[in-house]
């Protein structure tokens, strides 16, 4: 092991982060050099394996998975144990592997994770390693790479090498390698945005925003009626100015950096003229009690007195919230209304939700089981591993509908059927197994509020265009991980005091863009851009 990555474990290790010292045992134990497909060996339990029957599309993938009982070890994020339920029998049963999955609680993953690695016994399969630390990770054997084994993976040949080659550009390593398996089409497509008190509006004739101007209009209307109330209130602290930033063109998941697409680089948002915009437009709202004072402070049950009340009236929130504040005052206020509102910004835009993530850090160690497990995360990707993980076994524990929806009749008489029930219940959604989620389940059930959200989105398709997902150097994430964090705390600072100050203008606008060298801004941005040429240049 070289002084460097010894080096950077310690570092690691100082900062409570994954603990990766099992390098050496696991390449050393196994005979297997994490570049060739190790041998089939099962080891056996003493449950039969099932014949080949048919469970809807597997993608090309043949079932049984093995033909020998064979046990395999999976770790993963959990509250309960798993392997006495519906999920982890029925795949037994298809593929002939018995899964044993070690559940941990998430307020204790990640120290136990800690632990396992450095205990140098890497289970089967794990889930939740950082994707940088799964590069060193498989360069020492101790992971396999997965596009190694993409002949025998027909679900993950198809998704992430046939149809997104960017994948590996964007996650494996300088190599070429993917040790990370991907999330395939998790995110639903609208999740956050603006929302306003509709019963507070129609009892004062007021109609909801259609643009930037209007919105401003509307606070100012409620302002005059509700004098002691400031209409606007927030509780993500200085989050805000991401948030709102995709309304502007500078929004990012690498925020406060964004990528303009016109001349194919990255920036820094915190300098450019729509920036300066954003904060002018708030210190606006602000100056004139349009916003509550206490945006960048507030704390949750503050804020949700104040929207539950007359004290505030627009928001920017989960759209989750539109049923859940309702529910909670519905017996105090039954006519209590919360709706999802357009976009604010000369855009007009929210985020553009990526299909594929992958960040989840689930990886298949390089041992003896390696193909069978690879082979068990394929068939999780196939449309039938999708609904059996999300969805159920048809006949045992859901039925179709007449819309084409899954209903439980062991739940019936559950008020709310949702993916922790499902869990809970039958071992379904377990985190970092459900690698592509059944758009039929319950998760994409919206309530009336929330697909009024996605409808009011969609119908207009208001979306900035997705970012490139960008792979850097281990020496490149060790800068970055220094400048990124300098940078952003100096602009949330500075956000703040601009939108608060009074006397903050044009003076300070100029002295914190000439601050850029000082801070490390055009490091960051050579960085940043290398990578986006690395990333050009594979596609």
């Amino acid at each position: 092991m070289s002084k460097k990555l010894t080096k950077r474990w310690a570092s690691l290790l100082l900062v409570c982060t994954m603990v990766l010292t099992l390098l050496a045992a696991c390449s050393g134990s196994n005979g297997n050099n994490g570049n060739t497909p190790a041998s089939n060996d099962t080891g056996s339990t003493s449950a039969p394996v099932e014949p080949a029957a048919d469970y809807g599309d597997t993608g090309g993938l043949t079932l049984p998975i093995v033909n020998e009982p064979t046990e395999i070890t999976w770790m993963l994020v959990g509250e309960h144990n798993v392997n006495d339920l519906l999920v982890a029998k029925e795949l037994q049963k298809r593929t002939g592997i018995k899964v044993n999955f070690q559940t941990v609680s998430s307020s204790q993953y990640q120290d136990k994770l800690s632990v396992t690695l450095a205990s140098g016994e890497l289970p089967d399969i794990v889930h939740g390693v950082p994707v940088n630390e799964l590069k060193e990770l498989g360069q020492e054997g101790a992971v396999v790479a997965l596009n190694d084994y993409a002949d025998i993976l027909p679900n993950f040949k198809k998704l992430y090498i046939d149809e997104n080659p960017w994948v590996t550009t964007s996650y494996g390593d300088e190599n070429g390698k993917l040790y990370s398996w991907p999330i395939y089409e998790m995110n639903r497509d609208v999740n956050h945005g603006f929302m306003y008190r509709k019963d507070i509006l129609d009892a004062n004739g007021i109609e909801p925003w259609t643009d930037t101007e209007s919105f401003y209009q509307v606070l100012k209307k409620l302002k005059e009626i509700y004098p002691d109330s400031y209409p606007y209130a927030s509780k993500t602290g200085a989050i805000i100015f991401r948030d709102w930033a995709y309304g502007w063109g500078i929004g990012s998941a690498e925020y406060p950096l964004f990528f303009d697409e016109s001349d194919n680089q990255w920036k820094l948002a915190s300098h450019t003229q729509a920036h300066r915009e954003q904060l002018d437009f708030m210190k606006r709202l602000y100056n004139e009690g349009l916003m509550d004072p206490e945006f960048i402070t507030d704390t949750s049950d503050s804020w949700t007195s104040k929207m539950t009340t007359d004290r505030a009236f627009v928001t920017w929130d989960w759209i989750g919230r539109l049923d859940l504040f309702y529910n909670q005052v519905k017996d105090a206020n039954p006519n209590y209304n919360l709706r999802y509102g357009l976009p604010v910004g000369p855009t007009g835009n929210v985020r553009t939700l990526p299909k594929i993530d992958g960040t989840w850090g689930i990886a298949v160690a390089n041992n003896k089981k390696t193909e069978i497990s690879l082979k068990l995360l394929d068939y999780l990707t196939s449309p039938s591993g999708s609904e059996l993980m999300t969805i159920g076994v048809e006949g045992v524990n859901f039925e179709w509908d007449a819309n084409g929806k899954p209903v439980y009749p062991e739940l019936s008489n559950l008020d709310l059927v949702d993916i922790t029930v499902l869990s809970e219940k039958y071992g379904m959604w377990l985190e970092g197994a459900y690698l592509r989620p059944d758009h039929r389940s319950v998760y994409y059930n919206y309530t009336e509020k929330e697909q009024e959200a996605q409808d009011l989105i969609n119908a207009e398709e208001r979306y900035e265009k997705l970012d490139p997902v960008l792979n850097f150097t281990v020496d490149e994430v060790d800068r970055l991980a220094d400048l990124k964090s300098s940078i952003q705390t100096a602009a949330e600072e500075f956000n703040t005091k601009y939108v608060l100050d009074p006397a903050y203008g044009d003076t300070q606008w100029n002295e914190w863009v000439d601050r850029a060298d000082s801070l490390g801004v055009t490091e960051l941005l050579e960085i940043y851009n290398a990578a986006q040429a690395r990333y050009d240049a594979a596609q």
